[in-house]
């Protein structure tokens, strides 16, 4: 189960948000971005297992996209300073997660939402809440501007990146495929590191649809953390 919370972005953009409260006390919290095109009820059934492992889960449509300002459809206007405008929402989602007494963060990300996820790890805004680590569904090396090259290498010898990708994703962001450059991120990150490329999964949350088996491995991932 989970309930709707509404949250505001630092420059004043509505954000709306699916927040799946755990059954118990935790301080573990886990945020989720989408990839476009999509919103936050592609990670329904990953944030209900999060939920009930005692994780309090929070999953944001991004600006432009689902219930948050300029959605359902509106990102498809966007230039790319209003896609990375879209880091603002990933502080938001942090933010409300902080004020449920959460202090363990770990976030989650398909695609476009990989790369901001592994941003928001290397490069937390100041006072903001630190991550302990993210996985990355078919992040790219430059997705709207977005160039995940110099935050995987900024990421923090304690911290942890889990690079995801599939062979049959075609070239998205500066690569010969995303696979490619999945590699190449994962061989500069710094921290800890691992990394898993199906043959046959497809892009972002498509990889769980696909191989659905895949959830209880990065499950046990996320329980690490």
């Amino acid at each position: 189960m989970h309930e709707s919370v509404a949250l505001t972005a630092r420059d004043g953009v509505a954000i709306a948000g699916d927040y799946y409260l755990p059954n118990a006390e935790s301080v573990k919290g886990l945020l989720l971005l989408h990839m476009m095109p999509a919103d936050r009820a592609s990670w329904r059934q990953f944030g209900t297992r999060a939920q009930e492992a005692g994780w309090h889960v929070l999953a944001v449509d991004l600006r432009g996209h689902g219930a948050s300002q300029g959605g359902p459809d509106g990102y498809k206007n966007f230039s790319d300073l209003e896609h990375q405008a879209s880091r603002f929402d990933v502080e938001a989602g942090a933010e409300f997660l902080k004020s449920r007494g959460v202090t363990r963060l770990v976030i989650g990300g398909a695609s476009i939402g990989a790369n901001l996820a592994l941003q928001y790890l290397a490069d937390p805004p100041a006072g903001g809440l630190d991550a302990r680590a993210a996985f990355l569904l078919s992040p790219g090396l430059d997705y709207r501007g977005i160039r995940t090259e110099p935050f995987a290498r900024g990421v923090r010898p304690e911290q942890c990146v889990y690079f995801i990708s599939s062979h049959d994703d075609p070239a998205r962001g500066g690569a010969e495929s995303n696979a490619a450059g999945v590699q190449r991120m994962h061989e500069i990150s710094g921290g800890e590191k691992r990394m898993h490329i199906f043959d046959d999964a497809g892009h972002g949350t498509t990889i769980f649809e696909r191989k659905p088996e895949f959830m209880d491995e990065v499950m046990a991932w996320l329980n690490a953390y």
